[in-house]
C-alpha cells in the first residue's frame, strides 16, 4: 500500500511519531489522526465544557480534511473516544450540527484516558472528491 502523508499548520501537530492524516493512493480513502480539543494557535486545550470541546475537535478535523482536498461532506465513517459517556448527549449535539444525511457510519466507545488528559478523541476516514 501506499500512502501519502498530509499535514496543515491550521490543526495541532502531531504528539508523536505519525502523520496528521494519510491519504491511501490506490483506494483514495483519507484516513485522519484522532483529534482533541487543542487550539492549533496555542498549543493549549480549550477551555469549556464538552459542546465547546467537541467543535473544536471538529474544527481541527475540518483543517486537516481541507489540506486534503477533502471536508465533513466527504466523510464515511467517525470514530469517538470519550472518557465518559455521560458526555454523550453533548456528543450528539454537537455532531448534528456538523453532519447531515446521509450520516456517515460510526462508533462511540469510552475509554479510561486519552492523550494529554483530553475528554474527547474523534478521528475520521473520508473518500475525497477528485
Amino acid at each position: 500500500m501506499s500512502h501519502l502523508p498530509v499535514s496543515t499548520p491550521d490543526a495541532p501537530q502531531p504528539i508523536g511519531p505519525y502523520a496528521v492524516a494519510a491519504l491511501d493512493e490506490e483506494s483514495g480513502l483519507l484516513f485522519c489522526s484522532g483529534q482533541t480539543p487543542i487550539d492549533p494557535s496555542t498549543g493549549e486545550f480549550v477551555a469549556g465544557d464538552m459542546h465547546v470541546q467537541t467543535t473544536r475537535v471538529f474544527d481541527n478535523l475540518r483543517h486537516v480534511l481541507r489540506a486534503a482536498g477533502a471536508s465533513m461532506a466527504d466523510v464515511v465513517k467517525v470514530n469517538v473516544y470519550l472518557t465518559s459517556m455521560a458526555d454523550f448527549p453533548a456528543l450528539n449535539e454537537v455532531y448534528a450540527t456538523v453532519f447531515e444525511e446521509p450520516y456517515p457510519a460510526r462508533t462511540t466507545v469510552a475509554v479510561a484516558e486519552l492523550p494529554l488528559g483530553a475528554r474527547v478523541e474523534i478521528e475520521v476516514v473520508a473518500r475525497p472528491q477528485r
